[in-house]
């Protein structure tokens, strides 16, 4: 097993399994980070390319990024292994969440870039995609659900924060600059208007970061999959350019100058739709 590549501590009622790291909280907050790991098996590590192990579509830091969380009494979860083993944020059929535009699958053979994973154009076979499924992919899901099925039992409703990031420029994917602050919920399927609301007032008052709510960015599998506002379960998603808090090339490195500015915007954001979802229920 590869050693892991920047774990942080946590309280005593975290744990850390193979699959994920899980800290359980007090608040109807859930932050899940699906692309926060970078660890790649033995057995697939021999079949990549050297830029392929460099996992580079990793969400680098948001363990880091997202610490206020705690403050906050959420519960968080986040991948230990690469998208580049299998994408948690992608349906198990592998159906393509936007339709007409390059697609970035469940396994993919290829970086954002374009550039390839395997050696020697190598293919996953049908065996290899049922095996990683079962193995990291089914994990993830069951305890997102469990934790979500306990913070709704407890509270009456759940606030699903989706965390991301993404290089702001890749032009395989996107037309130009990204916006800095990405919000989706399904075009307002997965979340209550209102707590959709209270999150654009809170962009609309930040005047240094550029932003869009469900343009390029609807929000993935998760965000789609589980927000159910009739339910009482609510889902965010923020898609967030890499260049507002560390640097986009190899090695990915954190800059503390750049996050200390854009965490207590982000932190405002979770703050604005959390009070929002809990006022609901009183």
């Amino acid at each position: 097993m590869p050693a892991a590549r920047g774990v942080p501590s946590f309280p005593p009622e975290s744990f850390l399994s193979d699959i994920y790291q899980f800290s359980r909280g007090t608040a109807p907050l859930l932050v899940s980070i699906p692309h926060l790991g970078s660890l790649i098996p033995d057995s697939q590590r021999a079949q990549m390319t050297p830029v392929g192990l460099q996992s580079g579509d990793t969400d680098w830091h948001l363990d880091t990024l997202y610490r206020f969380v705690e403050a906050m009494g959420a519960s968080v979860i986040g991948a230990r292994y690469s998208r580049y083993v299998v994408d948690l944020n992608r349906p198990p059929n592998d159906e393509s969440l936007y339709p007409g535009q390059t697609k970035t699958g469940l396994c993919p053979a290829q970086t954002f870039r374009g550039d390839a994973l395997y050696l020697n154009e190598g293919i996953l076979t049908d065996a290899e995609r049922t095996h990683r499924l079962q193995t990291y992919w089914q994990p993830y899901h069951a305890k997102l659900c469990e934790e979500l099925d306990r913070i709704k039992a407890e509270h009456g409703t759940v606030l699903l924060w989706e965390a991301h990031s993404i290089a702001s420029v890749l032009p395989r994917l996107f037309d130009g600059k990204l916006p800095d602050l990405n919000i989706g919920t399904s075009d307002g399927a997965a979340c209550a208007p209102d707590i959709l609301a209270a999150v654009e007032d809170r962009l609309r008052d930040c005047s240094d970061y550029t932003w869009a709510v469900n343009g390029r960015f609807k929000g993935g599998y998760i965000t789609r999959h589980y927000g159910a506002p009739a339910d009482n379960i609510h889902a965010i998603q923020l898609e967030m350019c890499q260049s507002t808090y560390m640097d986009e090339t190899h090695p990915y490195g954190y800059r503390a100058d750049l996050a200390e500015k854009v965490i207590p915007v982000v932190e405002g954001l979770v703050q604005a739709a959390l009070r929002q979802a809990s006022a609901r229920q009183r």
